[in-house]
């Protein structure tokens, strides 16, 4: 058996067997992975696995030297403004992506995905394995997800809560098109706490789902990184999103390359670089589910 055929035996196996990769594959949904992996390591393990930079920044978290008085108000609100300038307004974007992922069984995947959306009203994406062959396309609506396993020939029609039951969450089509295009995601008005400093602007709020630390470059206040804590500490949900390799198209600040590590009962690393990306151009979305498919 050939190398290439190696290759190919051991992706479809893989994708196989990870329900969770399956999901992130077919749909894209990152913020779905991020709380829907499967259970193979205890709490213990799971805090052992989060990088000692969490630790202290959950110290500095929990001994804020900032008092919000008025001042701070006024910054905090200059701040957030700041911070929705930057949002990315779009009626049309499309990108090239390359996924690297290390899995919680230690070995490195990659893959292209292909994505286009037009905003409000659908995502498509298109994952490309090794040797150019198409494995997975997906198209998400407002109401409905739908996903072809072209290598098993099946198709998945969802509605769109299906998107909040796998995720547990009051998870979205906005949520899904902020998190690809680069936009803060569960940001939450309720800051208790600020710091200034040379590495950037940081920010604590709390939530009703979420401790989120959000930190801001210092000079243009683009995303830099983003950590959610799971407030329920016995989900002890974790997500670090790290935001780099900004280019400007136009008006628009755009980060080219994202880091996601999640953990809750295991541990996922994802690396995403958009290799292309444009904005506001006609696009298509084809999707055709063959008659021989069999419908899960």
């Amino acid at each position: 058996m050939t190398k290439e055929k190696l290759q190919m035996l051991e992706w479809k196996t893989q994708f196989r067997l990870k329900p969770w990769i399956t999901l992130m594959i077919s749909a894209f949904l990152v913020t779905a992975i991020i709380f829907s992996l499967p259970s193979c390591r205890s709490t213990k393990k799971i805090q052992t696995a989060i990088t000692k930079k969490d630790t202290t920044i959950q110290e500095k978290i929990t001994a804020p030297d900032v008092d919000l008085k008025a001042d701070s108000i006024r910054f905090i609100d200059d701040a957030f403004s700041r911070i929705h300038s930057n949002r990315i307004d779009f009626k049309t974007f499309s990108a090239k992506v390359k996924v690297n992922y290390e899995g919680a069984d230690g070995k490195n995947y990659e893959f292209n995905a292909f994505i286009r959306m037009e905003k409000d009203r659908v995502i498509w994406v298109s994952i490309i394995a090794i040797l150019g062959i198409e494995g997975f396309r997906a198209i998400i609506t407002p109401d409905s997800v739908k996903v072809l396993n072209k290598q098993d020939k099946i198709v998945q029609l969802r509605s769109v809560n299906y998107l909040k039951e796998i995720a547990r969450l009051p998870f979205d089509f906005q949520t899904l098109q902020d998190l690809l295009v680069g936009n803060p995601v569960f940001l939450d008005s309720n800051i208790l706490y600020y710091k200034r400093d040379e590495n950037g602007l940081s920010f604590l709020s709390v939530g009703p789902l979420f401790k989120h630390y959000l930190t801001l470059n210092p000079n243009d206040y683009t995303l830099k990184h983003s950590k959610l804590d799971d407030v329920d500490v016995l989900r002890a949900r974790t997500c670090d999103l790290t935001y780099g390799d900004y280019e400007k198209r136009d008006t628009l600040k755009f980060s080219t390359y994202r880091k996601i590590s999640v953990a809750e009962k295991s541990k996922l690393d994802i690396q995403m670089s958009f290799k292309q990306f444009n904005f506001n151009e006609p696009l298509s979305f084809p999707f055709n589910i063959p008659k021989n498919y069999k419908r899960k």
